[in-house]
């Protein structure tokens, strides 16, 4: 029996020596991209904002900094592992140590799991109301940057987070037809940049707080910029009269989608025909057809304008409405509308990529922290996306981008004058770093 404690792993090869594999190197990290989400972290500031807010727990004094620890869980979540059990091996990565403020070799481990779940769970709703404001402080600091925007195009949008077992507030969801939160995102339409991230009990109308959170950003928009003009866009959840009346009474423009009904068919009803005739002319193209009218539904205080799509196709026939207050001519203003649907692509990397769907506590506000949490990971991972794009970098999802910038394997040496990290030399992500020390030499 061998007296070695590491496991070891044999591979036959195609050459005359066979493999053999152990995790026993050492020092090595397997997220040398990790360096660069601490750069932007530094340059922007999120996790320092946050860390202000978090109340401390702990009777004594913490062997982990408030700061430290927020960075550990934040640059995890963006790093692809998203379980706080994922900090008990991570908590030894020699180059996570670093960037956290902690030496690879000489310093202590980061924190267990145990302590991220303390973290997590000591928040109150007032805490997370303060850290969702610093997070859109930090939106207008990074926003106003290249100078005062002269307007600002607000995407709302509903998703669904599954919820198991007794969570607080998790309530069945006709429409999804599963127990859900229903949490409410904000980004900024024209920068993909995520503004607020609300969560919500699962038994939540899409519209609901839609007021009170368009009216704290308007606020903070206004207050940095008092002649910005701002516009929201939004699909048919949001088409409620709260929403129009507040846009209306505070000069917003607005673009919402709108359910269909009978009435709204009938006022689509000539178009949608004349659609079809040409349609019968050219049967194996597309025909959409856009016009407008004007429109009150039974709770609404006064007509509004509404511009309507007919769309005849092989597969069938297709209308849809949308209620706005711009000036815009139908094609125009409906092209605009569609445009909104790049919001889906950015749920979908918060979603998908940053795993912001696994709100798996039992209490709803520790929930809404750790949400915030993997919004802070997607400033991060998109901040980087906008750099590489400016560099001529074509745009990449998320996971993508983690990928090829932030998945390299190397060593890392702690030295008495430096810490170097030995890159993997044959990583094709090499270009991506290159566009990086680009943008920060332009930056400087």
């Amino acid at each position: 029996m061998s007296d070695c404690a590491t496991q070891k792993i044999r591979f036959e090869t195609p050459t005359p020596l066979a493999l053999e594999a152990a995790f026993d190197g050492g020092r090595l990290t397997s997220d040398g991209g990790l360096t660069w989400l601490a750069e932007v972290d530094k340059e922007l500031g999120v996790c320092q904002a946050m860390a202000k807010h978090i109340p401390e727990w702990r009777s004594r004094r913490g062997r982990h900094s408030m700061l430290s620890l927020l960075k550990q869980r934040v640059y995890q979540i963006a790093c692809g592992y998203e379980d706080q059990n994922d900090s008990d091996l991570l908590r030894s990565d020699p180059l996570l140590k670093l960037v956290c403020g902690v030496l690879p070799e000489s310093g202590e481990d980061l924190a267990s799991q145990p302590t991220i779940c303390r973290m997590e769970n000591a928040v109150s709703a007032r805490d997370c109301y303060r850290i969702a404001e610093a997070l859109g402080e930090l939106y207008i600091a990074s926003r106003g940057k290249d100078g005062v925007p002269k307007k600002i195009l607000l995407d709302f949008d509903a998703t669904d987070d599954p919820t198991h077992g007794d969570q607080e507030q998790s309530y069945y969801h006709g429409y999804f037809r599963e127990y859900i939160y229903h949490p409410l995102l904000v980004f900024d339409g024209d920068t993909g940049q995520l503004i607020t991230a609300v969560l919500r009990a699962g038994n939540t109308h899409a519209s609901r707080s839609t007021v009170a959170i368009l009216r704290r950003i308007v606020g903070l928009l206004r207050s940095s910029w008092p002649d910005v003009e701002v516009e929201l866009r939004a699909d048919a959840g949001f088409a409620v009269p709260a929403v129009y009346e507040y846009c209306e009474a505070q000069g917003i423009r607005y673009t919402i989608a709108l359910i269909t009904n009978s009435r709204l068919q009938e006022m689509a009803a000539s178009l949608l025909e004349e659609a079809k005739r040409r349609h019968e002319k050219q049967p194996e193209r597309k025909v959409k057809l856009l016009s407008e009218g004007h429109y009150r539904a039974g709770s609404w205080d006064s007509q509004r304008r509404v511009v309507y799509k007919a769309e005849v196709m092989e597969e069938g026939t297709n209308t849809r409405f949308v209620v706005t207050n711009k000036p815009e001519e139908p094609d125009e203003l409906y092209n605009h509308y569609t445009e909104r649907g790049e919001t889906e692509n950015r749920i979908k990397d918060l979603k998908v990529a940053l795993k912001a769907d696994r709100l798996s506590c039992q209490r709803f506000w520790a929930n809404q922290f750790r949400l915030l949490l993997h919004a802070a990971a997607y400033w991060l991972m998109d901040t980087l996306r906008r750099k590489l794009a400016d560099g001529g970098i074509e745009r990449m999802q998320l996971d993508t981008l983690r990928l090829k910038l932030v998945k390299i394997g190397g060593r890392v040496r702690e030295l008495l004058t430096k810490v170097r990290l030995h890159l993997a030399s044959g990583h094709p992500g090499q270009h991506l770093w290159e566009a990086l020390m680009r943008a920060d030499v332009a930056a400087s």
